[in-house]
């Protein structure tokens, strides 16, 4: 089954022996993926919606992977069981990936690797999964159509960052790719549009844009 760029480096982010946790699933693509190309992985489809879990389960049936992708229909971490030791979401906001930690943390107890594309906010998630004890194993760009997205896997750890690191990413600043420099130079012309429309009494807001134009400046060009 062919898939997407985004959902292809996410697959290729997980570890062989691998029991998955795919939160909001879609038409389970992924997994279908992760249990026909990766070697031994076992998955749990998981959707908050009955009807791309109903599309999945015909997608899973087709290929006849019933046995290694279990569907279940649930809202985030709700449906992840203690034998579960990767999660991955992808494919909605930074902060709406927050929400579904806090919403269950003791989930995260026997997690061992998490693997998540938000498409935005993406600092945030950063330094919430870190201040609960995972660090930034990888991290990946890949182009889809005319979006760039970011793909970041944590691995069970600790390890501190600075907000450079945070804001850009540690294993992005050191590979500082064609694909990192195009994301930041569109991440710097939206800044400057924005603050070239910004009223001049949103005082802390300019400010707070400026240091992150300042920031891509050094680094990027």
């Amino acid at each position: 089954m062919k898939i997407n760029n985004r959902l292809k480096c996410i697959g290729d982010l997980v570890e062989a022996n691998s029991f998955c946790l795919d939160v909001g699933c879609d038409h389970a693509f992924l997994d279908i993926y992760l249990v026909k190309c990766k070697e031994n992985i076992r998955t749990i489809a998981s959707d908050v919606a009955e009807g791309p879990l109903k599309q999945a389960k015909s997608n899973i049936c087709r290929e006849g992977l019933e046995e290694k992708i279990e569907l279940r229909l649930g809202d985030g971490l709700d449906t992840c069981t203690s034998y579960v030791d990767t999660v991955i979401i992808s494919g909605m906001g930074g902060r709406s990936m927050i929400g579904i930690f806090k919403n269950n943390m003791n989930k995260l107890k026997n997690i061992k690797t998490i693997i998540l594309s938000p498409n935005n906010y993406q600092a945030d998630v950063k330094k919430f999964l870190v201040k609960n004890g995972f660090f930034i194993d990888d991290e990946k760009m890949v182009e889809e159509k005319k979006f760039i997205y970011q793909v970041i896997k944590f691995k069970k750890g600790k390890k501190h960052y600075s907000k450079k690191e945070y804001f850009f990413g540690p294993v992005f600043l050191q590979r500082k790719d064609e694909l990192f420099r195009k994301y930041y130079l569109r991440e710097l012309k939206s800044l400057e549009i924005l603050l070239s429309v910004l009223p001049k009494s949103y005082y802390y807001k300019r400010f707070i844009i400026k240091k992150k134009i300042k920031l891509i400046h050094e680094v990027v060009q």
